[in-house]
């Protein structure tokens, strides 16, 4: 017990009707108000500071509770003698109100005697009291097919409820022990008020996931400035984006056919993209000499929207039926994987609708593609992009009108090694000769039509591999190299592993001496589930192995790939991996091999994701591949791995995170992830459904957040141009930018289009005193993007539990679309 923790305080309320409960299916054990039944409520560093009730605003009667400041003060409610019997009931119930003028996030423990849990955390927002509902059973948004639960509170037949949607663990209802709520390190008093407390027939978690979804594929229960109504808006805001288009498009500044800026400092030109260093700052360089930051957008695709119908019809209020005109957007797919990224989800095959794609024939008539890709290339130089991203439409390959880069998609049966991450799958084994074969193919087939193509940027080896665990600590940091010593000696990784232990020590003595184990026979490393020893200062020799076995693991991945770009695109950059969860064994060596550095950076500022110290000393250009900043006010429930508390903060922060990344020399890019806003009831790929997009489903761009990103994007020439000014002499008296630029027409203008990828919050809390903020916070950091394991940076903090803080998931985002 801390120094700060009070004494428990035991109110035992006795009343004329005591003893054990029989099986119920909606009943009240207890009331704050006015006691009803033989309950315990006992409080650690909590407290009930008055004996009568009050008032609410609304003119409820209920009595206040207070969580004062220690690590976890909480309210336990157990029954007076025995057990209660839940087993006809669908959940706990509670009526409760936040005492606070911004929201709390709210931890809720139900125990059965033999010691098994559910356990829930929830955001209790400010405002009028509810009812909540904790299922006692496991539940998620995951087992509706989404991957973010609607806004709550939730209103239904005029009473207002608080469902828990996040539900772990198992119960045995017939012997619930005890109910606790807490709040997890207050700063200073919070406080609560409760009135009835007892359990529910139904958790009406069907019940809140019907009717979600129009016909126009936007959330029925919220109403936003963009949320579109009739078709005759979406025609009429389509004309009016057109006039917009081609205001902007006359005031975008020179720029050679590339993108690449004329007013700043003059490179060869050498006919592909390539980087250059210069004045101590990194470049991209355009195929006619000039530099060049890119300013990308992943996923830009009519290809990612669809989402799944069958088995979950009611959850959508107008699906059109089979041989209506908009009916030809069904389709079957079977997106089940043994990956993180799909674990406890349910409705992942069958038949989906595309409401995306059902909109654009809405607003344009029946669909062209090439319309759209004229569209959609106008809209990113309108806004001041240079470069289309990641997962984008193969169209956009041979457009010749904006640069763009490729993934490498390796697939095989090649062995794989779990890091206990694995949100899209194990580890591909780089000794395994087939990893070799799959690389040499992929790569063979990436390039076959773009070797000598100068619009391409270069390509991706990967995304977001699992080079570390999920954690912290020295096992996930070591993760590939303990799950690899795990393996049988079929897997190639493991042979090469022990390889490097025997060339070192030889022999099982020299090895159990250096490692501080004992080992009676070599061979015994050889059994599956071998566990190596924990590194530890006595035994430095375990972690320097450790180490040395991943570097080994990283050059072979890397090098294969490198070689086989050398020969079948020797034109293009390899453009790094990708990162997310890494280890500096991985970092280095794709510095070593790679032509660029790439990292997901799911944070406020670039810096916040990794050491940049560090960065700056492997000295190579570095891409951020993936950042965004999502909210939960325009429809899809997910504020993504990097949330803003409202749509109207998405723009500064895109803004802020730019100029950041401006500051670091080395970075020489960034990309948007993504496009298109997710389906609100969740992609096809792995539910995902956040609110992260320049677009919406409607295909309405997001007015105010265009405008601040076009004003960012439009802004850095000019900064980076600012050294260039200061030293002129240094550009090439041979270059001459304006002239060179003359020669070669600008890129033509796209055409004009004709026809065709939890809780909502309350009021933003004041700068008050308080020990939870409002839910959901602002994500400052990936739930995907894991911490950088090795060298981070203090404010690069590991994913956040699934709370309602942020949004819940074992591994960071993988926001990203499937390379394939």
């Amino acid at each position: 017990m801390s120094s700060r923790t009070k004494p428990a305080l035991l109110l035992p309320i006795l009343l004329a009707i005591g003893g054990l409960s029989t099986a119920a299916q909606a009943e009240t054990l207890f009331n704050f108000v006015r006691p009803l039944d033989s309950v315990t409520v006992t409080t650690q560093d909590a407290g009930l500071p008055s004996v009568t009730a009050e008032n609410t605003p609304e003119g409820e009667i209920l009595r206040r509770l207070n969580f004062n400041q220690a690590d976890k003060p909480s309210l336990r409610l157990a029954p007076q003698n025995g057990t209660w019997d839940w087993s006809k009931a669908g959940a706990m119930s509670l009526r409760l109100q936040s005492a606070m003028d911004w929201a709390l996030t709210l931890d809720v423990t139900i125990e059965s005697a033999d010691g098994k849990t559910v356990r829930t955390r929830l955001a209790l927002p400010a405002g009028p009291a509810q009812t909540l509902l904790v299922p006692l059973t496991a539940t998620s948004p995951r087992a509706h097919g989404m991957r973010a639960a609607p806004p709550q509170p939730w209103s239904r037949d005029g009473k207002r409820y608080l469902l828990a949607t996040e539900v772990e663990g198992e119960l045995d209802l017939t012997k619930v022990s005890a109910v606790t709520l807490s709040l997890d390190h207050p700063n200073a008093v919070q406080s609560v008020l409760l009135g009835r407390f007892g359990t529910a027939e139904q958790s009406l978690q069907d019940d809140y996931y019907k009717g979600l979804i129009d016909t126009y594929g936007q959330y029925t229960r919220g109403d936003w400035p963009e949320k579109i109504k009739n078709d005759e808006q979406l025609k009429n805001a389509a004309q009016q984006e057109q006039k917009q288009l081609d205001d902007w498009q006359k005031k975008l500044p020179e720029q050679d056919p590339y993108g690449g800026w004329l007013a700043g400092p003059s490179f060869e030109a050498k006919g592909f993209f390539r980087t250059e260093k210069r004045d101590e700052r990194w470049y991209l360089v355009t195929p006619d000499g000039h530099p060049f930051y890119s300013l990308g957008v992943n996923a830009v695709t009519p290809e990612h929207s669809q989402t799944y119908v069958e088995g979950r019809e009611s959850m959508f209020t107008a699906l059109p039926k089979d041989g209506e005109p908009l009916a030809a957007w069904y389709g079957n797919g079977d997106s089940r994987r043994d990956t993180g990224s799909t674990k406890g989800r349910n409705f992942d095959h069958g038949r989906w609708y595309d409401f995306y794609g059902a909109n654009l024939e809405r607003t344009y008539g029946k669909q062209d593609k090439a319309r759209w890709v004229d569209h959609s290339i106008a809209r990113l130089k309108a806004w001041g992009f240079n470069t289309v991203g990641n997962w984008s439409a193969g169209e956009f390959n041979t457009s010749q009108r904006m640069p763009y880069t490729i993934p490498l998609s390796i697939h095989g049966d090649y062995a794989t090694i779990s890091t206990g991450l694995d949100w899209w799958g194990g580890m591909p084994d780089p000794f395994d000769p087939r990893f070799a074969m799959a690389a040499e193919r992929a790569i063979a087939i990436a390039a076959r039509d773009h070797r000598d193509d100068p619009w391409l940027i270069g390509y991706f080896a990967d995304n977001e591999l699992a080079w570390a665990g999920p954690g912290a600590d020295p096992k996930s940091r070591y993760a590939l190299a303990y799950g690899t010593l795990r393996l049988t000696t079929d897997v190639p990784a493991k042979r090469a592993f022990l390889k490097q232990l025997r060339d070192k020590y030889r022999n099982q003595q020299g090895l159990s001496q250096a490692w501080g184990i004992e080992l009676p026979a070599w061979e015994l490393m050889e059994d599956p589930g071998f566990e190596a020893p924990l590194p530890n200062p006595e035994h430095p020799a375990i972690e320097e192995d450790l180490k040395r076995f991943q570097r080994f693991f990283a050059d072979t991945y890397f090098k294969t790939i490198a070689e086989s770009m050398k020969w079948h695109a020797p034109n293009h950059l390899l453009l790094g991996g990708r990162f997310a969860a890494s280890v500096p064994e991985a970092v280095e060596s794709c510095a070593q091999y790679c032509d660029v550095l790439s990292f997901n950076f799911y944070t406020r500022e670039p810096q916040h994701g990794y050491d940049f110290e560090y960065l700056r000393q492997l000295d190579k250009p570095l891409m951020v591949t993936e950042f965004h900043f999502g909210s939960r006010d325009r429809g899809p429930f997910w504020g993504g791995v990097a949330e803003v508390y409202k749509e109207e903060e998405r723009g500064p922060a895109y803004a802020n995170f730019l100029k950041k990344a401006l500051e670091e020399k080395l970075i020489v890019g960034a990309h948007w992830f993504q496009y298109l806003d997710q389906p609100a009831s969740g992609r096809l790929l792995d539910g995902e459904n956040g609110h992260l997009g320049l677009v919406g489903i409607t295909d309405r761009p997001y007015d105010g957040f265009i405008k601040a990103v076009r004003k960012a994007n439009l802004d850095v020439a000019a900064q980076l141009a600012k050294p260039a000014e200061a030293k002129p002499a240094e550009a090439k008296p041979a270059d001459k930018p304006a002239e060179k630029a003359a020669a070669k027409p600008a890129a033509a203008p796209a055409a004009k289009p004709e026809a065709k990828p939890e809780p909502k919050p309350e009021p933003k809390p004041e700068a008050k005193p308080q020990a939870e903020p409002a839910a959901p916070v602002p994500a400052e950091q990936p739930e995907q993007s894991e911490k950088p394991v090795g060298k981070p940076t203090d404010e690069a903090t590991p994913k956040p539990d699934p709370a309602p803080k942020v949004e819940t998931d074992p591994a960071q985002k993988q926001d990203a679309p499937d390379a394939s």
